[in-house]
């Protein structure tokens, strides 16, 4: 006696050598002797022999048609296999077309649902209908895959990715055809998304491939503000005292939202009155409001090399910038200042402040610096004003024990983008043009700063120990900047921590209910939304200015360049903020001047080979 039966999914044939009731001893066609299942068991049979008739039975089954099979069954009703065997041929059926037909039922799913040992039943005509057109589906899609394999492989870009180009690039669905052929023709070629996509001229900008990943994912509606209107979106400040003084403003080229500027007015027997005077876009800006709505979700302006996102739409600050020969509401500080130097008293005050000039770095640099304070020949209009301002800030660095500060001997990095050409220009830290302004800030916000304290109104702090710097709304010491508290108040347009931090000052000098507790949520949530955009923005304008640093060593044809050793194997390249790992770097102190080879820049991976070619000689 002879058994046809299935293990593990596969059918088989012996010869029963024992038979156990429960499981049986048997041997196959080649010898191999098998214990099985009696339940696994499908069909017993006679036979002379049993070799070729896995292979009739196979050949049989492949001649069976499905549908056919299907038709000829009740939809309703369960049915033996032998049954069907014997409908379908019409005769008494043999041991190889009983199992033929077990086969073909088993091996075809869709149409036939098992029910038991040897019994099934036909799909419902709709669940049949809907897993054949599935099955075609999946047979175009992987046609269509490998027709996209193909070309992915010669480096050609199929049409219908141009559509998903930036899913592809930065949030892929992974169970779409264009992910899969894609993700093969990385891995046959070892080649990143990025890569293979760039050979296939699919990122024809590397500028534009990086800007749209941070855009996609952080300002995915856009960077515009819609069909906002801004003007009916502000409030009327109402009437404001107009200020007896002439301001201007100190500011690089690309400033828009100029938030401060400066006044100086002689007093008696040698002493002054300094303004400190900063736009005031909390008097326009009602909390909870469109605008403040919108502002609370940037954050910040986002700055990037020739370009950059505001956080108020144009309008808004067309509105607050202290322009130019405009009249602009202000909140400013005045501090009493003798001749020494020394602050005799401060007063606070929103008012309107006429500003007479937007001075700008450039053009401000040449007249005034070091050798022209040294000289005493500042020619420049504001000369007397800045010479007081300079001599001021001098003043208040001392006082916090800032004078001989390291931090003064950095370097800033300023970037110009026109039509794709790029320059990076070098300012020292402790310019005087950087100075004066640096200062009168780090007063201003310090003095408000312990104004919102002393009077209990909750506000934003910045404070620093320990080397960690943090945002809190209790404030501390900044042991950076040597001062007992610090609040950013100075930049409502571009910070919205220093516009809430304004809202509350401005109702602390208006008489009024500041509009945050330390207890209100808003208060926190914003804190907390602020500190991880601002963290975000600043590594992605890091990103860019590797990128815009790697164009210009491109753009200039720079192979060699000059670095200094920051340490171990760390360099940072001559004239530019960029660091380096050089490997071939040999056992030299830290501050070693050295030459370095360029090659390999990837502006999609922002990466770059240094080597070591020598060391520079003092």
């Amino acid at each position: 006696m002879n058994v046809f039966y299935e293990e593990e999914g596969a059918f088989k044939v012996g010869v029963i050598l024992a038979d156990h009731t429960t499981s049986l001893q048997v041997e196959a066609p080649h010898g191999r002797r098998a214990k099985i299942k009696a339940a696994s068991v499908l069909l017993r049979f006679d036979a002379p022999s049993l070799s070729e008739f896995m292979d009739l039975a196979q050949k049989t089954a492949d001649e069976l048609d499905p549908n056919f099979l299907w038709e000829c069954c009740e939809s309703e009703a369960e049915f033996a296999s032998d049954a069907l065997a014997a409908d379908y041929f019409g005769h008494a059926v043999s041991p190889e077309e009983a199992a033929a037909v077990l086969i073909r039922l088993h091996s075809a799913p869709m149409y036939f649902y098992k029910k038991g040992r040897g019994r099934f039943k036909a799909a419902p005509p709709k669940a049949l209908e809907a897993a054949l057109a599935s099955q075609e589906k999946k047979r175009r899609q992987a046609e269509q895959q490998a027709r996209y394999l193909r070309l992915l492989e010669t480096f050609t870009l199929p049409e219908e990715f141009r559509p998903s180009l930036l899913d592809l690039l930065y949030r892929p669905d992974k169970n779409t055809v264009e992910w899969k052929a894609l993700d093969a023709a990385c891995a046959a070629n070892k080649l990143s998304v990025s890569k293979l996509l760039e050979k296939c001229g699919a990122i024809p900008s590397t500028h534009d491939y990086h800007v749209n990943r941070f855009l996609l994912e952080h300002f995915p509606e856009g960077t515009g503000f819609g069909a906002l209107d801004a003007d009916s979106e502000l409030n009327d400040p109402g009437d404001l005292p107009t200020a007896d003084v002439t301001a201007f403003s100190i500011d690089d080229a690309t400033t828009t939202e100029i938030d401060d500027a400066f006044s100086v007015t002689p007093l008696t027997l040698g002493s002054f009155r300094i303004g400190i005077h900063i736009a005031v876009p909390a008097l326009g800006i009602a909390p909870g409001s469109l605008l403040d709505t919108l502002a609370a979700r940037r954050l910040s302006t986002v700055y990037i090399p020739g370009n950059k996102i505001t956080m108020l739409p144009e309008a808004v600050i067309q509105h607050y910038t202290l322009g130019e020969e405009r009249l602009c509401p202000a909140v400013s500080m005045y501090l009493d200042v003798a001749d020494d130097f020394t602050v005799i008293a401060t007063n606070s005050r929103i008012e309107r402040v006429q500003i007479a000039a937007n001075l700008r770095h450039g053009a401000l640099e040449a007249h005034f610096n070091e050798s022209t304070l040294a000289r005493g020949d500042l020619d420049h209009p504001f000369a007397k004003e800045l010479l007081v301002l300079w001599n001021f800030a001098r003043k208040l660095e001392a006082f916090r024990g800032k004078t001989n500060d390291s931090n003064n001997d950095k370097i800033d990095y300023g970037f110009s983008v026109e039509e794709g050409r790029i320059t990076i220009s070098e300012r020292r830290r402790g310019s005087p043009i950087d100075k004066v302004v640096s200062e009168l800030m780090i007063y201003v916000n310090t003095e408000w700063g312990k104004q919102l304290v002393d009077r209990g109104v909750a506000g934003i702090y910045r404070s620093q120990g320990g080397g960690k710097v943090r945002i809190s709304t209790s404030p501390a010491p900044h042991q950076g900047l040597g001062v007992s508290q610090y609040a950013w108040i100075s930049s409502p347009m571009r910070r919205y921590v220093d516009f809430i931090n304004q809202r509350q000052l401005v109702a602390l000098l208006s008489g009024e209910t500041p509009p945050y507790t330390r207890e209100s949520e808003s208060l926190r949530t914003s804190m907390r939304d602020f500190e991880s955009a601002y963290e975000i923005y600043g590594d992605f304008q890091r990103s860019m200015e590797r990128y815009w640093c790697l164009r210009w060593l491109l753009q200039e044809n720079i192979n060699k360049i000059g670095a200094q050793v920051l340490r171990e194997n760390l360099v940072k390249l001559d004239h530019l903020p960029l660091v380096a790992r050089v490997p071939s770097l040999p056992d030299v102190p830290p501050e070693t001047d050295i030459e370095v080879e360029i090659s390999q820049i990837d502006l999609l991976e922002l990466t770059f080979n240094a080597k070591f070619l020598r060391k520079l000689e003092a």
